[in-house]
């Protein structure tokens, strides 16, 4: 007879807020060990940064969830986008910067242990979710490393995420985070 294993394949979830990382959090946390991993170098300005991070601290104490804090390397960022720092929203710079968000998460996963990793990106109506389960795939099969597709807006994930963010009075940003997303 087989032997099974009761617990739960761990997930490092990528959470750019609080706000978005709650409905992600209880819609996984029945089939997964979810650990959320907040990485986003491209946040500006570094106070705006500070305030998510706030955000996620507090529904990480609240829920009892773990939180891995990478590095803030808005340089970085900076330098890796600035080509591209007049594209429209959604444009390239967003896959880049998708792409450098996801590769940390991704290689974080690995490093650690995970048995996979994913993100919470695609609970927002203004990202192209299939633009970031095929960044997350493509890092997946280079890391050696599952990845949690998905498409969080489906099935009103969004107004979820939101009406579950006001419940907590969580602080909401009005754009998406960079510098050129400001305007």
């Amino acid at each position: 007879m087989p032997e099974y294993s009761t617990s739960k394949p761990k997930i490092l979830l990528h959470a750019c807020c609080g706000t978005c990382a709650l409905y992600p959090y209880f819609l996984l946390e029945k089939d997964f060990d979810v650990t959320l991993f907040y990485y986003n170098p491209n946040i500006y300005p570094g106070k705006e940064y500070i305030k998510r991070l706030e955000g996620i601290k507090i529904i990480s104490k609240k829920y009892s969830i773990l939180l891995i804090t990478g590095k803030y390397e808005n340089k970085k960022w900076l330098s890796l986008t600035a080509d591209f720092k007049d594209d429209p929203e959604g444009g390239r710079r967003c896959t880049l910067c998708f792409d450098m968000r996801l590769d940390k998460t991704a290689r974080t996963a690995k490093k650690l242990g995970f048995d996979f990793f994913g993100t919470t990106l695609t609970i927002s109506p203004h990202k192209n979710y299939e633009i970031i389960n095929s960044i997350g795939m493509r890092l997946a099969s280079a890391e050696g490393i599952n990845f949690y597709e998905n498409n969080l807006k489906k099935m009103n994930g969004f107004k979820k995420t939101m009406d579950l963010s006001k419940e907590l009075d969580l602080y909401r940003q009005n754009y998406c985070g960079c510098i050129y997303s400001m305007k």
